[in-house]
């Protein structure tokens, strides 16, 4: 519902006429319950004291006089609702002109309603509608030109050359083609402004999603650790105290890790489009991976095999290394490692893990096993785990697949493309 009464809005909440640069003038913006009464003001007002200025040079027609003056204004006071009814409005409209034209007073500016009650219509779609009360207009004025006329005032009127009815018929087809043109116009802002919204959204998922991956890698791994050493600690405060000292040590030194990811993550947050402060994690933290596993119990083996594939020359000379993954691969291998580890830690009886890194020259396999069994216990995850590593893998085009050993163990086997221009 909040979106459908936003829907059109522009900047600042301020609303749009649908049709963009003539909002004002369709009254799309004034008060008044949305009827456009302040352009139809003005459309009256144009139209009477055009309607005196045309009067004066048309000596043979009907001086304007309080009839001729009502209906103008009958026909201007319907145009308020032409876009609440704009079919009733375009039909009575015609219809006064019709009569104002038959009462003989002065050709000029009162063509003008038609043209504007037909603007709305089309715009809104009934373009048949706003046809037909041009063709009945046209009609009916073919009908008082050129055969009714005597009987009609003025008074010894003649008939009408036909070929002012050339300009007349150009006249009806100007105002359908322009209302026609307005239409289309109106429908392509309202579908670029729809690509626009759905485009926005889905930036704004995409960015939530990645946010909420990194704060569950980095904050399940600390906690996990903080988790375990918690337990040790509680364990041997009274037996040995020394230990559980170290334990202590571990939990402030895992914390204050988490503490510096998360407000780095944060960091991105309240100044976006700025360079991040520090870098990204990568494979090269890879040793403080190990060395929190072993704080919390669990003995990691890295086997890494192949040379990392380069950058680019750009990653080259930031680096200052010889060869660097691409920043994205390197962030996503490392969050990878890191959570598979951790779901070790938290639901498996192993106290081993092995890490295999495979670099290739155009993919990265990495894998992480233990040799279980599980543990059946509930660590206090959310189970997003696995899900978040396959989005990591999936944005890079790779693959995760994750499942039991046949001897009884798990494995974490991640695949990922490498893409030199890629970028984090």
């Amino acid at each position: 519902m909040d979106e459908e009464r936003t829907a059109g809005r522009g900047v600042g909440g301020i609303g749009r006429a649908p049709w963009g640069p003539w909002g004002w003038w369709a009254g799309e913006r004034d008060t008044g319950g949305g009827l456009p009464w302040r352009s139809t003001l003005v459309i009256a007002v144009l139209v009477m004291a055009g309607t005196g200025f045309a009067a004066r040079n048309q000596p043979d027609r009907e001086t304007l006089d309080a009839l001729g003056r009502a209906l103008l204004l009958l026909g201007a006071a319907a145009l308020v609702l032409r876009h609440r009814w704009p079919v009733p409005v375009v039909f009575g409209v015609a219809a006064v002109t019709l009569a104002y034209l038959a009462a003989g007073y002065p050709y000029g500016p009162v063509f003008v309603l038609i043209a504007v009650a037909c603007f709305a219509a089309v715009v809104q779609g009934h373009r048949i509608a706003a046809g037909c009360a041009l063709g009945l207009l046209w009609a009916g004025h073919l009908l008082l030109s050129h055969w009714l006329y005597r009987w009609l005032p003025p008074a010894g009127d003649g008939p009408a050359p036909w070929g002012q009815e050339l300009p007349a018929g150009a006249f009806a087809v100007a105002v359908l083609a322009a209302s026609e043109l307005v239409r289309v116009r109106r429908e392509q802002w309202a579908q670029q402004r729809a690509e626009r919204a759905a485009a926005e959204r889905r930036r704004a998922d995409e960015e939530r999603l990645r946010i909420a991956r990194e704060l569950h890698d980095v904050l399940a791994h600390s906690i996990s650790v903080i988790n375990v050493q918690a337990g040790v600690g509680l364990a041997l405060l009274d037996a040995d105290p020394e230990q559980a000292r170290t334990a202590l040590t571990t939990i402030k030194a895992a914390s204050k890790e988490a503490l510096g990811e998360v407000r780095q993550v944060l960091d991105t947050l309240r100044t976006p489009g700025d360079a991040p402060r520090a870098p990204a994690p990568g494979l090269a933290r890879l040793p403080e991976l190990v060395e929190q596993a072993a704080a919390a119990g669990l003995t990691v083996t890295v086997t890494t095999s192949g040379p990392p594939v380069a950058a680019g020359k750009a990653g080259k000379a930031a680096t200052g290394k010889a060869a660097a993954l691409p920043p994205g691969a390197d962030l996503a291998a490392f969050r990878i490692v890191q959570e598979a580890l951790t779901n070790v830690v938290r639901h498996s009886g192993s106290r081993t893990a092995r890490v295999e890194i495979a670099h290739g020259p155009a993919r990265l396999d990495l894998r992480v096993d233990d040799d279980g069994p599980a543990t059946g216990t509930e660590a206090g995850g959310s189970g997003n785990g696995l899900a978040g590593m396959r989005e990591r893998a999936a944005a890079l085009g790779g693959t995760i697949d994750a499942g039991v050993r046949p001897d009884g163990g798990f494995r974490v086997h991640a695949v990922l493309p490498l893409r030199p221009e890629e970028t984090p």
